[in-house]
């Protein structure tokens, strides 16, 4: 089995194919509202409780109109991804990878700046940072994803096994169902969440934030695509707070996968931990939450690459995800000698649909 590699990003240079690709597909998904259901157990759901999404850069354009969960549908969400794990648990882990090397397939080719432009919109991403996340970064999740789960089974076996005895682990899917709580700034990150538990043979109820509809309804069209099994991976856009409360009552509630805030990680936590007594096991729990970083520049550092640090680092896709720089040290005889161009580069950004 040979080791993946990570996708090669696309330049988007003027005049390339990529470039006039992505401006086709652009002015395509503009010029129509898409409507996105539920989708529970492979099916199409309706609710009929409706928001509008809209593009972050320009609040009078509607790219979708919604249709959110209610207690109902989150409900029976859970009892498809409960009723389908046997049968995905049967199928092995060798033919659930091949769906999502598919998957990581068909974004790589057909479905890449459909997945692109839909990132652009809905989140306001320029084309490299769409291109950096929801085509590279959710390429490489999938592939290496697979890579790995093939391997862990054996690498996680005893050292050592005395005379006459063999230790041995038996790695197995969760009993119950998985809550993928997910975040807006990265669409890479959202169809990882429930699609990674999947890989190794659990199911899962996703929760798309609110903010990212589009793109991640878009990704769930592109799993089903590469041949996911009804139920395995139910989408539920709606109420955090009431999805939740839903999952916590189930007794198959086996697992948070989370990315977003540090409070809502916190509550949920709690949450979770109240919830134990009614629970057949105790869910495991993975989160990851918001945090900044720093720039620390040498005296003898390359002001030019400290300038662009700084402004990329900042106020690349405004500075919403966890690796954006949210302060610098700098010395001050190099402060002194970049601080006016800084300032002069910060005024020439602009807001809104430049």
């Amino acid at each position: 089995m040979s080791h993946p590699v990570n996708e090669p990003i696309l330049g988007y240079s003027p005049g390339s194919k990529e470039r006039i690709e992505i401006k086709a597909e652009l002015d395509r998904q503009i010029s129509e509202v898409i409507e996105i259901p539920c989708i529970i157990n492979g099916k199409e759901v309706f609710t009929g409780n409706i928001t509008t999404q809209v593009i972050p850069h320009n609040h009078n354009h509607i790219i979708a109109r919604v249709h959110l969960a209610g207690k109902d549908e989150m409900e029976n969400a859970c009892k498809a991804a409960v009723n389908a794990q046997q049968n995905w648990i049967d199928i092995g882990l060798e033919s659930r990878c091949e769906i999502f090397e598919k998957c990581a397939d068909l974004l790589a080719g057909e479905w890449r700046m459909k997945v692109n432009a839909s990132t652009m919109l809905n989140q306001s991403k320029t084309v490299f940072q769409a291109e950096i996340d929801s085509a590279c970064e959710l390429i490489d999740f999938w592939r290496f994803n697979c890579f790995y789960a093939r391997n862990f089974h054996d690498d996680l076996q005893p050292l050592v096994s005395p005379p006459g005895v063999k230790n041995s682990t038996e790695i197995r899917p969760l009993e119950g169902f998985v809550l993928s709580i997910t975040p807006f700034n990265f669409t890479s990150i959202a169809a990882n969440l429930p699609s990674a538990p999947a890989i190794v043979g659990c199911t899962s109820v996703w929760k798309p934030s609110r903010n990212s509809y589009l793109s991640n309804y878009i990704l769930m069209q592109l799993m089903m695509e590469a041949g996911l099994p009804d139920g395995v991976i139910n989408f539920l856009p709606g109420s955090g707070a009431e999805i939740t409360e839903v999952a916590l009552a189930n007794p198959d509630f086996a697992g948070l996968h989370f990315t977003g805030s540090t409070a809502t990680f916190q509550g949920l936590w709690q949450e979770i931990g109240l919830a134990l007594p009614n629970l057949r096991s105790y869910p495991r729990i993975v989160g990851e939450t918001g945090g900044k970083d720093f720039v620390v520049a040498h005296p003898n550092c390359n002001e030019r690459g400290l300038l662009v640090a700084l402004l990329r680092g900042s106020f690349e896709f405004q500075g919403q995800k966890c690796s954006a720089a949210s302060r610098a040290y700098v010395p001050q005889s190099v402060w002194s000698s970049i601080s006016d161009e800084l300032c002069d580069e910060i005024r020439k950004i602009k807001m809104g649909d430049a």
